[in-house]
């Protein structure tokens, strides 16, 4: 399954447009994690346990939207537009969407 921000794949035609695919995912935050987080942010540099859960929320959301894809005959996804949202102060938001497409 290709996966793709761009609108076309170099190489190979778009044959048909399958639809509109859309993963979301939704992840809480842990308290702990936060506190730690709030340590890192007062004396500067990363976040490693907000990054981790990031990275989780997106690949979830991203597995989604080819689980979607394949469910619709499609073998690849193009113009993928990834959206990051805080969901009452505490949960962490990520939704993929994109153009199911069959490439020949």
């Amino acid at each position: 399954m290709i996966v793709t921000t761009t609108p076309s794949v170099e190489g190979h035609k778009i044959v048909k447009y399958n639809g509109i695919v859309v993963g979301e995912a939704i992840m809480g935050a842990n308290v702990v994690r936060d506190v730690f987080a709030s340590i890192t942010d007062i004396v500067g540099g990363r976040s490693g346990a907000y990054e981790s859960k990031l990275q989780d929320a997106r690949e979830t959301a991203l597995r989604e939207l080819e689980g979607r894809a394949v469910a619709l005959g499609a073998n690849a996804v193009v113009g993928v537009d990834l959206d990051y949202e805080v969901v009452n102060g505490s949960m962490l938001m990520v939704s993929a969407s994109g153009t199911a497409v069959t490439l020949g």
